[in-house]
């Protein structure tokens, strides 16, 4: 047995460009694992795979090798358990037909029944006896088990879609068999060390050559005399980069070099970070990966477009280049788009002016069709548009997106009425205003879904009715709102940049919210079709953010009044309450608050609404690193069992005169001094300070329990404890429910 490094590629058509990469990991690691389990690599090197292995994956290989590969995997003693000693063994000692019979099943030879006797041992199986049976199993060669581990990990491959196609027969009989796999493949390689291994699949053998780039290629076919020459001799020979996060780093390199010698940057590029993070963010980026799966060796080229192109919004190009051609557009110093962009080819001719001119002339009719629709899209007002949402039906149990509009009108005019009633700035003195302006932008919101632009690019939705909004004359903040009522959209994604922006949000969210769990159409397991959780994310990052005194159950009383009755039957209130609480606990998971701490602030008393829900858990935060959290959590959780097992009518007020021990008199006399600093720091919102002044009743408490019988037999007293224990809680769990602090 020796070991060597192992090497397996698999030759094939052009694959799947955007699953490209996971197709190359999942191919390296199914390999891998495949022979740990076969123990012809070592398991501990199996766990750390990036020094065991390193994948390859280029638009027309998958490919793996493997370090350290055992020619011959060790034999191993296999203890296998036969039957219990009763069964196999008579009163004699002797072995019954029984056992005879199961190990002749296991190829044990038995001239004479009691010479089975040499093969076997007695051990303890639980609470009796067993027989059990040794022999040494022969660990298979390299070429048995990497045949086994490659056709297992090819049916393992996360393919998008199988391909069926047909091979012809070797064999002296004509016809064809059918292959499956996702792309047509063409040659093996199979390499430990310098020798091949016998191996086969989709209907190929195993070699040592393959073939490089189509055009580029030093030699053909490609030869690889050892396993750790493969990247080498693809490279010098072959033309191909065939490391897939090599290719990559090569190919983001190049494309910064060129952008900064344009005095510019990469539009996928983040401002403000190192060369080193930039480098590490780009490799992750999605154009990045996909163009990386589509070239074999990456050749960075300049192209232009006439600048009259950049009088249509930058999004527009910057979106067909990137989504239809693939391109990486550049933005200035400034952060304007320029008229220069970047190709990458999977080809370097001396004289690049055919392609660059070819992939000049394919983009252009695309800016073309971005700016005749941005033309013609101007030329009808936006208000002019909101007639046409009475002929476009929403939902049909919930009618057009002209009543969708009418409702959403109505939640937005309901949430600032509100709002300004709570006194909270700015609602109180410019509710007008903003009403004016929110009504506007609730009314336009969705009037670009019905222009050019949007119906030929639907993830330019909101930009382009902001764009259209500022050509009419609308209010800024009416534009800003109708680009930012989508936001926001996805997990990190920053909030809407003025506050009414943030109402139509929140009124489109709960609109489409109330309307579905209305009818029915709630999210199941990974299926939501409406994004229904990123609606109550949504609205539950702005409340929370935004800081807006309404609570999420006013904001659906307020959202379910719009509707009809009989078209909402469906809804549950209470259900929907519960799917914003658990959007709101992953919200501050995900902030790195204890979960323990988000219970007890969503378990207090006096939790109205989440303008200061961060507030009250850093306050919380602070509380549990005190010395007294502990035992004031605990004497609360203490309280809150008392007064659940109570039976009795609990008084609102206490009788100092019914007071018998001094610990009482005292915890009572430290609870008015103590609850009315808390209050008056719980009402300035200082809700870190008002927790720390309770926090002094730790000794008061803990002698309290120490020293008085809670349930004493006169009723009366008893009663007036449990008053002064009521009296306790409300004060305690003001801020938060400090019994979920309780370890």
């Amino acid at each position: 047995m020796n070991k060597e490094n192992l090497l397996v590629e698999l030759l094939v058509e052009e694959l799947p460009p955007k699953a490209l990469k996971q197709l190359g990991d999942a191919f390296a690691q199914a390999v891998l694992l495949g022979l740990a389990d076969q123990n012809l690599v070592e398991k501990e090197n199996a766990i750390s795979q990036e020094e065991a292995c390193k994948a390859f994956a280029s638009p027309r290989r998958l490919a793996v090798w493997i370090n350290q590969v055992k020619s011959q995997a060790e034999d191993k003693q296999v203890q296998q358990k036969l039957m219990p000693v009763s069964v196999g063994l008579d009163a004699q000692g002797n072995a019954t037909p029984a056992l005879v019979k199961k190990l002749q099943a296991l190829g044990v030879v038995c001239d004479n029944p009691n010479d089975v006797l040499d093969k076997i041992h007695r051990a303890e199986d639980g609470k009796a006896e067993a027989l059990f049976y040794k022999s040494s199993v022969r660990g298979v060669s390299l070429q048995e088990g990497l045949q086994k581990t490659l056709q297992d990990a090819l049916l393992k491959l996360p393919i998008p879609k199988v391909m069926q196609y047909q091979l012809q027969k070797d064999c002296d009989m004509p016809g064809w068999s059918t292959v499956s796999f996702v792309r047509p493949a063409h040659g093996l390689i199979a390499m430990h060390a310098d020798q091949v291994i016998n191996v086969s699949v989709l209907g190929l053998k195993a070699g040592n050559s393959t073939y490089g780039h189509r055009f580029e290629a030093e030699r053909t076919p490609v030869l690889i005399s050892h396993a750790d020459r493969y990247a080498d001799t693809m490279a010098k020979d072959g033309a191909v980069i065939a490391g897939f996060e090599d290719r990559g780093r090569i190919m983001v390199r190049a494309l910064r070099a060129e952008a900064k010698n344009l005095a510019c940057r990469l539009e996928v590029e983040t401002p403000g970070q190192t060369d080193e993070e930039a480098e590490q963010a780009l490799l992750q980026n999605s154009l990045v990966q996909e163009v990386c799966a589509l070239v074999e060796r990456p050749t960075i080229m300049v192209c232009r477009f006439e600048e009259v192109f950049l009088q249509v919004p930058q999004e527009c190009l910057i979106l067909t280049m990137k989504a239809n051609q693939k391109y990486f557009p550049l933005l200035t110093a400034a952060g304007q788009l320029s008229n220069s962009f970047l190709i990458v080819s999977n080809i370097n001719p001396q004289d690049a002016s055919a392609v660059i001119g070819g992939n000049e002339r394919v983009v252009r009719p695309r800016l073309s069709d971005a700016k005749f629709f941005f033309d013609q899209d101007r030329k009808k007002t936006l208000e002019s548009r909101v007639a046409g949402f009475d002929k476009v039906v929403y939902h049909n149990q919930l009618g057009t997106q002209g009543e969708r509009m009418q409702r959403v009108c109505a939640i937005a005019r309901s949430i600032i009425q509100t709002l300004s009633k709570s006194g909270a700035q700015p609602w109180k003195n410019e509710e007008q205003s903003l009403l004016d302006a929110t009504l506007r932008a609730a009314r336009l919101a969705k009037t670009d879904l019905l222009t050019d632009m949007v119906g030929e690019f639907p993830e330019l939705q909101g930009i382009m009715g902001s764009y259209y909004a500022q050509h009419d004359g609308e209010d800024a903040r009416v534009a800003e709102a109708i680009a930012d009522h989508y936001k926001p959209r996805f997990a990190g994604d920053e909030l809407p940049r003025n506050d009414v922006g943030c109402v139509v949000a929140m009124a489109d969210k709960l609109e489409t919210l109330v309307g579905m769990f209305g009818i029915g159409n709630l999210p199941t397991g990974d299926k939501d079709p409406f994004a229904l959780r990123r609606h109550a994310l949504g609205v539950t990052r702005i409340l929370v953010e935004k800081k807006l005194k309404i609570s999420i159950s006013r904001l659906l009383d307020l959202s379910l009044a719009v509707f009809a009755p009989k078209s909402v039957a469906a809804f549950d209130k209470s259900r929907l309450q519960a799917f914003f609480q658990e959007r709101l606990i992953s919200f501050l998971e995900a902030e790195t608050y204890p979960v323990n701490h988000i219970m007890a602030v969503l378990g207090a008393d006096n939790l109205r609404d989440w303008s200061q829900i961060r507030e009250r858990m850093d306050a919380v935060a602070h509380f549990s690193r005190l010395s007294q959290s502990q035992a004031l959590a605990a004497a609360n959780k203490r309280i809150s069992n008392i007064l659940k097992k109570s039976q009795e009518t609990l008084r609102t007020d206490v009788d100092q005169g019914l007071f018998i021990e001094s610990a009482e008199k005292n915890l009572y006399g430290q609870l008015l001094s103590t609850s009315e600093i808390a209050q008056d720091l719980y009402e300035a919102s200082d809700y870190t300070g008002s927790l720390q002044a309770l926090a002094g009743l730790r000794d008061a408490v803990d002698a309290f329990f120490n020293d008085v019988m809670v349930n004493a037999e006169d009723a009366a007293l008893r009663q007036n404890r449990l008053g002064l224990l009521k009296l306790l809680h409300s004060q305690m769990n003001r801020v938060a429910d400090l019994s979920r602090l309780a370890q």
